[in-house]
């Protein structure tokens, strides 16, 4: 099967390809004028109407040709695509509901999902997918069970999707992703950005944000934002309560790391949504969340040239830190202000900070926490001081640790720290 984009066909292209849905035979030249006129020349409208056409009572079939009985108003043609397509689910009463389930699958799908989420038996299951099969609306790659199905053309997916109520789709969506996790686990492994955008869909943010953190770390930022954001749109429909707060807080930090890997920490979007994030950690008062949050908005500062802010954010964050304890926030605050006060030339001062973010550093421990910091802590602690240290005049001591820093990103595999970390390394070498 080979895919082909086409754009819009003209007059002689059009009568081909009607002679071919024709099976050979030639339409009367008003019918093909009509279709041309309706159809503006889209060629999938064009093999749509010609086949609604042909199943019509509008014409007669003869030895070469095809006869017209009838007046072209005698018929309803739809006068869109969407509505050519939505005729054609319609003209397929049994397999509407495998079509409609199909597309919220997705545009490819498996026949054992399929099998595992429709009410029809097994048999009509068969005879439809083969009658859509036969008409077009689906392709076909293997054999059932093990068949998969293609939708022809993303608009045939959209029109078997949007004929559902909202309500019925969340409710598939919903299905979907359980069957996902249920019966197909290594799905849930290989591909988390499929489930989570399932569970999205279904309006189950819970279920979907450790799945499309999960996602994020496969680099799947851009598909992650457009269903975050869709999925805060979902959010602010639900009444304000606490729960629904720190849901929006939770989906907020996850967007802002996939802004940041895409636009960079300076962007007007990171900006918005770190701010928001803020504005809900002092709602929601002791939230977890508050350090990425504290985090992004010093990176915000550093990045954009504001270094007095970026300090003070930084002293905020390892006060905050300090008064909690914690050996993660310690080692983040410790790696900022380092990072600070490397930018105001107080270097001893910022080696200080990154030796000791070095010393609370645990990979085991602690490699994950570069899907909430934008890049990992440790890396970026130790390719920091390498500057800090070859400005303190130690060149070799700078080379090491920018190997050390090169040495960790790699064996993390996050591709935000590695460029980091290489990035940080050529810079040394650039001074040496």
């Amino acid at each position: 099967m080979t895919s082909l984009t086409l754009n819009r066909l003209e007059r002689p292209q059009i009568e081909a390809l009607v002679w071919h849905q024709a099976g050979g035979k030639q339409l009367p030249p008003e019918v093909v004028t009509h279709i041309v006129a309706k159809t503006d020349r889209v060629p999938l409208f064009v093999e749509e109407l010609t086949k609604m056409i042909l199943e019509s009572a509008l014409l007669r079939e003869e030895a070469d040709h095809y006869a017209l009985i009838g007046t072209l108003s005698a018929v309803t043609i739809p006068a869109t695509l969407h509505d050519s397509l939505l005729a054609r689910l319609d003209r397929l009463p049994t397999m509407r509901e495998v079509a409609q389930i199909g597309a919220v699958i997705g545009c490819e799908f498996a026949y054992e999902v399929l099998h595992a989420l429709v009410t029809v038996d097994e048999r009509t299951l068969l005879e439809g997918l083969a009658q859509l099969v036969a008409t077009e609306p689906l392709y076909q790659r293997g054999r059932p069970p093990r068949a998969t199905y293609i939708f022809k053309h993303a608009l045939v997916q959209d029109a078997a999707y949007q004929s559902l109520l909202r309500r019925t789709r969340q409710q598939y969506h919903q299905q979907v992703a359980a069957l996902l996790e249920v019966r197909f686990p290594e799905t849930v492994a290989t591909a988390p950005a499929m489930v989570a955008h399932h569970y999205t869909e279904a309006g189950c943010t819970a279920q979907a944000l450790p799945l499309w953190q999960r996602a994020l770390q496969r680099s799947a930022n851009l598909e992650g934002i457009e269903h975050l954001t869709r999925g805060l749109a979902v959010l602010a429909t639900l009444p304000e309560t606490t729960d629904r707060l720190q849901h929006e807080l939770d989906l907020h930090v996850t967007l802002g790391q996939a802004l940041v890997a895409t636009k960079g920490y300076a962007s007007p979007e990171v900006e918005r949504t770190f701010g928001r994030a803020w504005e809900l950690c002092q709602r929601l008062g002791e939230s977890p969340q508050r350090f990425p949050v504290l985090y992004g908005l010093w990176a915000l500062y550093y990045v954009g040239g504001k270094h007095r802010q970026a300090r003070d954010q930084a002293e905020q964050f390892l006060h905050l830190a300090q008064r909690q304890a914690d050996a993660v926030s310690l080692l983040v605050a410790h790696r900022a202000l380092g990072v600070s006060l490397c930018l105001r030339g107080e270097m001893a001062q910022s080696h200080e900070h990154f030796v000791r973010a070095v010393g609370l550093y645990d990979c085991q421990q602690h490699h994950t926490l570069a899907f909430s910091y934008g890049q990992d802590p440790g890396v970026a602690a130790l390719a920091m001081d390498a500057f800090a240290l070859w400005s303190l005049g130690y060149p070799d001591q700078a080379l090491r640790r920018s190997h050390e820093a090169c040495g960790l990103a790699e064996n993390l595999a996050h591709p935000h720290t590695l460029v980091y970390a290489f990035w940080h390394r050529a810079m040394v070498h650039q001074y040496r």
